[in-house]
Order: C-alpha cells, then sequence, then structure tokens
C-alpha cells in the first residue's frame, strides 16, 4: 500500500508519515526540499510515474504570524494561499488519477480554527476555513475517492515555539502530533466522506455536527434544496 504526506518533515507529518508506516504503508514523506506544494509544476513532477495511491494526507501549513491584517504583507499572503489552499486544491488534482487506480482516501489537515475564530492569525484561519468547505463540498464528485480533513486544537509543534511558555501558564493542555495522527488514521480509514474530525487533548476525535442553515420560505409551497 502506497501513501504520500506533505509537510513530513517535521511535527504533525512526521507524526503521521510515521503511523502510515507503522500500519504497513510505504510512505512518501515530502517537505519544501522534496516538493513545492504551491507549484503546479511541482506536483506535475513528483506524480510523474505514481499509478496508484492508498493514501494522500495533504499536511503542508504555515502561519502569517501576524495578528494585523494591516501589517500582512504581500509575500506572507501570496505565501500561505500557495502552501494552505493551494497545497490541498493542486494535490487533489494532480493526485486523482492515482487515487481513482487504487479507490484511495484523502485527509486533509485543517484546524479547530475552521470552526471557530482565531483574532492571533485570521489569514490563517481563513484558509482553514477554505480547507474544510472545500473538503465538504468536492467530496460528491470524488467518490468512490473518500476526501475528510482533520480540525486538531493547539498541537505542541514549533508553529506554538513563541506561545508555548502561555499555554503552559494558562495549564492549557495541548495535542502531541501523535494525537494528530492517530486522528488521522481514523479519518482515513473511515467509511464516511466529506467529514471534519476535530481533535482536541482528552477526548477522542469525532466528526463535527454542522447545523443545517435556515432554508428559503414560500407561501404556501415547499422549497427544496437550491441547484447548485
Amino acid at each position: 500500500m502506497k501513501a504520500l504526506v506533505t509537510g513530513a518533515a517535521s511535527g504533525i507529518g512526521h507524526a503521521i508519515a510515521e503511523r502510515l508506516r507503522a500500519e504497513g504503508h510505504d510512505v512518501a514523506a515530502l517537505d519544501v526540499a522534496e516538493l513545492d506544494v504551491s507549484d503546479p509544476a511541482a506536483w506535475s513532477l513528483a506524480t510523474a510515474g505514481l499509478d496508484r495511491l492508498d493514501i494522500a494526507c495533504l499536511n503542508a501549513g504555515v502561519i502569517t504570524g501576524t495578528t494585523s491584517i494591516a501589517d500582512v504583507s504581500d509575500e506572507q499572503y501570496r505565501r500561505i494561499l500557495g502552501i494552505n489552499v493551494g497545497g490541498t486544491v493542486l494535490g487533489v488534482r494532480a493526485l486523482l488519477p492515482a487515487l481513482e487506480a487504487a479507490g484511495g482516501k484523502v485527509v486533509v489537515t485543517a484546524s479547530l480554527a475552521c470552526l471557530t475564530t482565531m483574532p492571533t492569525d485570521p489569514i490563517y484561519a481563513g484558509t482553514k476555513h477554505f480547507l474544510v468547505g472545500f473538503v465538504r463540498s468536492v467530496a460528491p464528485q470524488l467518490e468512490p475517492i473518500r476526501i475528510n480533513a482533520v480540525c486538531p486544537g493547539p498541537t505542541d509543534t514549533s508553529m506554538l515555539e513563541d506561545q508555548r511558555d502561555a499555554f503552559e501558564a494558562a495549564s492549557f493542555p495541548l495535542l502531541t502530533p501523535r494525537d494528530v495522527a492517530a486522528a488521522v488514521w481514523l479519518a482515513a480509514t473511515s467509511e464516511a466522506s466529506g467529514e471534519a474530525w476535530w481533535v482536541q487533548p482528552g477526548r477522542e476525535p469525532a466528526t463535527f455536527r454542522f447545523p443545517n442553515v435556515p432554508g428559503p420560505r414560500r407561501e404556501g409551497a415547499r422549497v427544496g434544496p437550491p441547484p447548485l
């Protein structure tokens, strides 16, 4: 069985690759040195000759490190969109033939920030909201390929390096990368598709229950779903 993990040099990506190997997969663990996930040409090169793929974990992600939208530079903006959004959209598109050949699964690393707010980095939160919207919306057209997202809370990785003391002072528990990797495996082996799995310390991962949006009303007639 073949698997591919992006953003695999350290942290969550490294733990995902290790978990997949433990489950018997031959893992291509790719980081920026091996694959610029924001570049369509790089994806074409990376997937050349890839005949089948059982699991794709699109995990590469960055933060801006900037709270104020007024202070976000053009470079920061382009970089986070390219990696967080492009790394998933371009990855799914490039990997489709190999996934179709294997009846494969895709797991996208989102964030708990996509289910709530994150004022400390609004651009990061926005990209993660995009990922969950994309996963939920694209799932029907990808069948029988299954695609799900994992949405971990704060995790003890290098991204939190400057904030670790604040979490410790607040006695706020952090996830470990292995916790997230375990949730990725649950999502990858689930029979469902288009789900967002939340991950929090001390709790079993589970799918988030999105409320239905209010529908329109028309006097004297029932209104069905929009033809979208």
